[in-house]
């Protein structure tokens, strides 16, 4: 059974930083495109970041570009989001997904597995 586990989510004032993770079991990421989405109140569902399945193309949407990081290690398995410079607008439930052979794209349709999510919090 698929599993994707997302954590490091919390509360943190504006200007502050994050790490999310996304651990995978049940497939092993080296060969899945990784993304990061997230859906704030209200809100559809939003790309964040990519990564391909080789690790050497990232993509962000502009809203984060220069605040955000998104990165795998395969070994362990595990993609992960590093966010500064946080703010308000930020806030939202933050899912990881993965694509098979894919490159990273902001398509969600384009991921076969999903994560719960985990709730990102940012005050002013």
């Amino acid at each position: 059974q698929v599993q994707l586990a997302e954590s490091g989510g919390g509360s943190v004032q504006a200007g502050g930083s994050l790490r999310l993770s996304c651990t995978a079991s049940g497939l092993t990421i080296n060969t899945y495109a990784m993304g990061w989405f997230r859906q704030a109140p209200g809100q559809e569902r939003a790309f964040v970041a990519g990564i391909n399945w080789t690790g050497t193309s990232t993509y962000y949407t502009e809203s984060v570009k220069g605040r955000v990081t998104i990165s795998r290690d395969n070994a362990k398995n595990t993609v992960y989001l590093q966010m500064y410079s946080l703010k308000s607008e930020d806030t939202a439930v933050y899912y990881c997904a993965a694509d098979l052979w894919g490159v990273g794209v902001d398509d969600g349709k384009k991921y076969e597995h999903w994560g719960q999510g985990t709730q990102v919090t940012v005050s002013s």
